[in-house]
């Protein structure tokens, strides 16, 4: 197979109409530049080049063989451009995975403003609803960032985010929902909206109350902490939702928890020399985790 220097020698040649020349362009020598040629006729095995008294032509071999020369030589220069813009963090692409519930309010504002400054860089996002999922899709090589609570089992790069609230939900006119805050306590023997085992809330919240020796009564599940809000401000019990995932408009009381209830959010680093993933993780970590001021009007102290 020819080498990319004996296109690049033929391309070179044919420009300049000249050996000479053509060596002066590449940087080499004339020798060096007539080993090319040699190489890339005893490959095809005709003669891509004729030699005249003044200068060289392109026989019809060569003419046959230049125009895809030169399309092989500029899919290199992008393939260079464009490992360069990555390496920059300028571009390439970045494949993103995220708790569904931080979606909303923590990256996509994040990579509003990140795309904006890095128009070239291509996203693919998945969305879960378990930590221990974003560890398994970082393991696997499927994803390069994952955002979301801390795993149960997770061993690699991590870059800390900041700790999200999990507050309860309630409808207005709940017997509860003139408290200042609620205890885990105080939910014992209420309708609980409950997450599918699926999401990885269901085992933290159940442990969370197994600590304190409280069971829920689960007066049914779903599978997204926004739904359990919504559930929860239509009166079919109480949820317990993390701040990130509760609406501004959402037409509920909200109540925090003491002792408070509330869980560390991270980055999971694929590859954590990688420019992309760098940029990444520090916009998401200036962002950081904080309670919209909506949503903090609605919590008393």
């Amino acid at each position: 197979m020819p080498t990319l220097r004996a296109l690049e020698a033929l391309v070179a040649v044919v420009d300049a109409g000249s050996i000479t020349e053509a060596a002066a362009r590449l940087h080499m020598s004339q020798p060096a530049l007539s080993h090319q040629l040699a190489a890339l006729e005893r490959e095809i095995g005709a003669p891509v080049v004729e030699r005249l008294p003044r200068g060289v032509r392109p026989t019809a071999v060569g003419r046959s063989v230049l125009a895809d020369a030169r399309l092989a030589l500029a899919a290199v220069d992008r393939a260079v451009a464009g490992g360069r813009a990555t390496a920059r963090g300028e571009g390439g692409q970045l494949r993103l995975a995220c708790a569904e519930s931080l979606t909303a309010g923590l990256l996509a504002p994040v990579l509003r403003g990140w795309l904006r400054r890095n128009p070239l860089v291509r996203l693919a996002l998945t969305e879960t609803t378990s930590a221990d999922e974003l560890a398994r899709l970082i393991d696997s090589g499927a994803v390069d960032l994952a955002i979301g609570p801390r795993p149960s089992r997770w061993t690699g790069g991590t870059e800390v985010v900041g700790v999200e609230e999990i507050v309860a939900v309630l409808p207005h006119d709940h017997p509860l929902a003139d408290r200042d805050h609620l205890t885990l306590g105080q939910l014992r023997d209420q309708p609980l909206i409950h997450y599918h085992p699926d999401n990885g809330l269901a085992g933290w919240l159940d442990a969370q109350a197994a600590r304190r020796e409280v069971e829920f009564t689960v007066a049914m599940r779903t599978r997204q902490a926004a739904t359990a809000a919504q559930l929860a401000a239509a009166g079919v019990g109480i949820a317990l939702v993390p701040t990130t995932a509760v609406s501004a408009g959402l037409p509920a009381a909200l109540r925090r928890l003491r002792p408070e209830l509330s869980r560390e959010i991270v980055c999971l680093l694929g590859t954590p020399g990688d420019p992309l993933v760098r940029a990444c993780t520090a916009a998401i970590q200036r962002r950081g985790i904080s309670i919209p001021a909506a949503i903090a009007t609605k919590l008393t102290p």
